[in-house]
């Protein structure tokens, strides 16, 4: 079934999937061709690659109307310093949600959708070019989307039968329906393939059983994806099956997990005896692992941190060139001015390896340790971006609230990225994929 749909999934993503990140042989892993000779662009936002038979560093015409088209339509929305209210336990969503729904009525919802399921069919390099706007401005559709759009709805294009499609995908394309990634368990983190949750088969129900924890907002989602044990004595990559539960049905508990900044991100789920239809298995009885598996190649380019991290360097340099202390404005003190430059040449260097993984995906590449490239420089420059933000604000660094500089958000983002190491796997696994898989060097 896996190699039947792998047209499906490089139609979605620009790649064909990996059962479980593992590379392609050598031989069969075609690479780039060599950089064109090429004069630099004048801005970065001008700067970016395009798809074609050799890097190209700067966009179409087409492209850059699109983005054009974006950012008027996320300033109009959104104003030109839009910050939202963070993830409060009480907060009231409805914003978000007539969000959601406006950026669905213009298409750019399920944009990297194709056509026949509701969406406009954009290329890979567009995809990037859509979630890098959009994080940019901060656009609030993050939590309400993430899990539907990005994952839910692509596994069910390519494994989800036509019920399913019919059933789910219309509204998630419309913003109706928000989905959440039950996988991590108390014991089963970056051991996916150790889950528990049981998945008891009852005539034509499967009962659940168990426990999921660290998915992010389930609170405030309708529908939940798991990955659950069907099979107890088989090998635990064998034992798995990938099934869509309704959050909302009784035996359903969501428990709130405040995380160190006091909001309210993440959860866990308690399952006990409940019931849900056989219909809402997706691919096979006990392969799971190999429909969880193909979520890791969906949206694996790293420019939302890039993006974030980006939008956060311009305002704390805004503020360092009009703010003041001992006499002089910040931008003159030789150290701030210094980090600030290094940052903005880290975050260039991350945009460019972002971009480098949409390019390969374009290709038909399959960007392996070039993924994880990108997800560990993305998001340790992040973190550099507002550490240093705190050392410059000085003791502000530490106030939170709307009379601190910047909002009082340094502080909130500098608690807020720390578990962008952890997450989306860790930096740690990171590093030895690049060591493995990008320089061939032994496993220890």
């Amino acid at each position: 079934m896996f190699s039947d749909t792998a047209a499906q999934v490089k139609h979605i993503i620009g790649c064909h999937p990996s059962r479980s990140r593992m590379p392609l042989p050598r031989a069969n892993r075609r690479r780039p061709g060599p950089l064109p000779t090429t004069t630099r662009p004048s801005t970065l936002s001008d700067a970016t690659l395009h798809t074609g038979d050799s890097m190209n560093f700067a966009f179409t015409p087409e492209q850059n109307a699109f983005r054009a088209d974006l950012r008027t339509f996320l300033r109009q929305e959104l104003g030109p310093d839009f910050h939202g209210d963070g993830f409060d336990i009480d907060k009231d969503r409805g914003f978000e949600r007539q969000f959601v729904k406006r950026l669905a009525a213009k298409g750019w919802l399920t944009a990297a959708w194709p056509k026949e399921y509701g969406g406009l069919g954009l290329n890979v390099i567009e995809q990037a070019i859509l979630n890098e706007e959009l994080h940019y401005h901060r656009s609030p559709h993050y939590a309400l989307t993430v899990a539907g759009v990005e994952l839910a709805g692509p596994i069910l294009m390519v494994y989800g039968t036509d019920e399913q499609k019919s059933e789910h995908l219309p509204l998630i394309a419309s913003g109706e329906r928000v989905w959440a990634q039950g996988f991590s368990e108390p014991n089963a983190g970056s051991d996916l393939a150790s889950a528990q949750l049981k998945a008891t088969i009852d005539g034509d129900d499967f009962v659940l059983n168990g426990t999921k924890i660290w998915t992010s907002f389930a609170h405030v989602a309708d529908w939940i994806f798991v990955l659950a044990r069907t099979d107890p004595d088989a090998p635990k990559h064998k034992g798995l099956s990938f099934i869509l539960a309704d959050m909302k049905q009784p035996g359903v508990t969501v428990q709130p997990l405040i995380d160190m900044a006091g909001e309210h991100v993440i959860n866990q789920e308690y399952f006990e005896d409940v019931r849900v239809p056989r219909a809402n298995l997706v691919g096979e009885l006990n392969r799971g692992w190999y429909v969880a598996a193909a979520t890791l190649d969906f949206e694996r380019t790293g420019i939302a941190w890039y993006a974030r991290a980006r939008r956060r360097l311009d305002d704390l340099a805004a503020y360092c060139k009009t703010a003041s202390r001992y006499g002089r404005r910040l931008i003159e003190t030789p150290w701030i001015r210094n980090r600030l430059v290094e940052r903005r040449i880290e975050l260039e260097v991350s945009r460019y390896i972002s971009y480098r993984v949409a390019f390969m995906q374009s290709q038909g590449l399959i960007p392996n340790q070039e993924a994880s490239m990108a997800k560990l420089f993305n998001t340790d420059a992040g973190q550099r971006v507002v550490r240093d933000g705190v050392d410059i604000l000085g003791l502000d660094g530490q106030r939170m609230g709307a009379v601190a500089p910047l909002h009082g958000e340094m502080p909130l983002y500098y608690l807020n990225t720390l578990p962008d190491s952890i997450e989306s796997g860790s930096n740690e696994i990171q590093r030895n994929i690049i060591a493995t898989r990008g320089l061939g060097l032994p496993r220890v």
